[in-house]
C-alpha cells in the first residue's frame, strides 16, 4: 500500500460506534455502519473495485446516491465519488470535530465522509463511502425486457415514467432491482466460485475469507484453523435474472452439505458449509432449503449465520480455475431437490 493509499485510509476510518440498533431489515453488521456510523475496514467492501455501469443506491431505502460515471479509483480502500446525484447525500459535521459525514438525504443513513481539496479529479472532491451503505441497480434495458448485464447493454430506466400497474409495472420492477449480495462457504473457494460463475445472472465474484476473528486473514493463516474463518465466495448477482433461492439450490448441490468441517480431501473448520446471508429474507429460504434437504434424509450440517465483514484473499485466489484452465478437484453438481 502506498503512501497515498495509507494517508487516505488514516483519515477515512474512524473508531467504529457499537451501540445497538433495531432495523430488522439489516445484518448487525450492516447496523453498525448504517445506523450506528462504524466504518468498513478499508479494502474489503464488494464496490471499492467494482466497475459497473449504473446507480448506486442507499441499501436502506433504495434512495438513488451516485451515478457510475461518478466513481473513480482514488486508492483509500473504500468506493470513491467526486460528485452526487443532486440533492440525494446531506452533509453534516462529524461528531470527532474535524470531519464531513454525508448521509442518504431520504432516510439518514450514513454513507462515509466527504473531502475537499485534494485534487484527485478536477471537481476536486471525494465521497468516500461504505460499500455496505449502498445497493446497486445496473443499467438495464428498456422496461420490455429485463435481462442479464451480460446480455446486451441499455440504459436505466426514468422512475418517473414508469406506469403504476400491469405487466409494464412489473417489467420496470424488474429494470429497478438492485443487485444483490450473498455470502456461501463449501470448501475450497476455488470451485465454489468456478461453479457458481457459472449461473446466468451472477454479475460479480470474490472469494475470501468471513467468520472468523482475525482481521485481514492470510491464506496461510487460516490454514492454521485459529482464525476461525471460512473459505467463502462473495456473489454479487441480479435478482431480475435468478432468485437467491435458484442460486442457493445451485450452492446445495455443488457441495456435500452433509460433511462437518471439510469437504472431500480438504479438511478443517475453514472447509465447513455455511450460508452467511445478508437479508431476513436470505436466512429464511436458506432454513427452509435446509428443512427440505433434511424432509429428504440428508444430514445436513450447514450453517446460516449473519454475514459480517468479508475479507478477499489474495489476487491468485481469485477465479482460480478460470486463470488455470482446470476443472475443481472436489465439487462438482449432484441433484438433491
Amino acid at each position: 500500500m502506498n503512501t497515498l493509499m495509507l494517508i487516505l485510509s488514516a483519515i477515512c476510518w474512524g473508531v467504529p460506534v457499537m451501540a445497538q440498533s433495531n432495523d430488522v431489515s439489516l445484518v448487525p453488521f450492516e447496523r453498525q455502519v448504517i445506523q450506528d456510523k462504524a466504518t468498513e475496514p478499508p479494502f474489503t467492501g464488494i464496490f471499492e473495485a467494482f466497475q459497473g455501469k449504473g446507480t448506486y443506491v442507499c441499501r436502506r431505502c433504495n434512495a438513488p446516491l451516485y451515478r457510475s460515471e461518478h466513481k473513480f479509483h482514488s486508492g483509500c480502500g473504500w468506493p470513491s465519488f467526486d460528485d452526487e446525484i443532486p440533492g440525494a447525500v446531506a452533509r453534516k459535521p462529524d461528531p470527532d470535530g474535524m470531519r464531513v459525514e454525508i448521509v442518504c438525504a431520504r432516510c439518514g443513513a450514513h454513507l462515509g465522509h466527504v473531502f475537499v481539496g485534494e485534487g484527485l479529479t478536477p471537481k476536486n472532491t471525494r465521497h468516500c463511502v461504505n460499500s455496505v451503505s449502498m445497493a446497486f441497480v445496473p443499467d438495464r434495458p428498456k422496461i420490455s425486457s429485463a435481462s442479464s448485464l451480460t446480455d446486451q447493454p441499455g440504459q436505466a430506466e426514468d422512475v418517473s415514467d414508469a406506469v403504476r400497474s400491469g405487466p409494464a409495472a412489473e417489467a420496470f420492477s424488474q429494470a429497478a432491482m438492485p443487485l444483490e449480495r450473498a455470502v456461501f462457504a463449501g470448501g475450497c473457494f476455488w470451485g465454489v466460485e468456478h461453479l457458481l460463475r457459472q449461473v446466468p445472472g451472477v454479475v460479480e465474484t470474490r472469494v475470501g475469507y468471513t467468520g472468523g476473528r482475525k482481521p485481514y486473514p492470510t491464506y496461510e493463516e487460516v490454514c492454521t484453523h485459529t482464525t476461525g474463518h471460512a473459505e467463502a465466495v462473495e456473489v454479487l448477482f441480479d435478482p431480475a435474472v435468478v432468485s437467491f433461492e435458484a442460486l442457493a439450490r445451485v450452492f446445495f448441490e455443488i457441495h456435500d452439505p452433509t460433511q462437518l468441517n471439510r469437504q472431500g480431501p480438504d479438511i478443517g473448520d475453514q472447509y465447513r458449509s455455511a450460508v452467511f446471508y445478508t437479508t431476513p429474507a436470505q436466512k429464511e429460504i436458506a432454513e427452509n432449503l435446509i428443512r427440505e434437504l433434511r424432509d429428504k434424509g440428508f444430514e445436513v450440517v450447514t450453517a446460516v449465520e449473519p454475514a459480517g465483514v468479508f475479507w478477499p484473499a489474495e489476487p491468485y485466489h481469485q477465479r482460480y480455475y478460470e486463470r488455470k484452465g482446470t476443472r475443481p478437484y472436489c465439487h462438482s453438481r449432484v441433484k438433491r431437490f
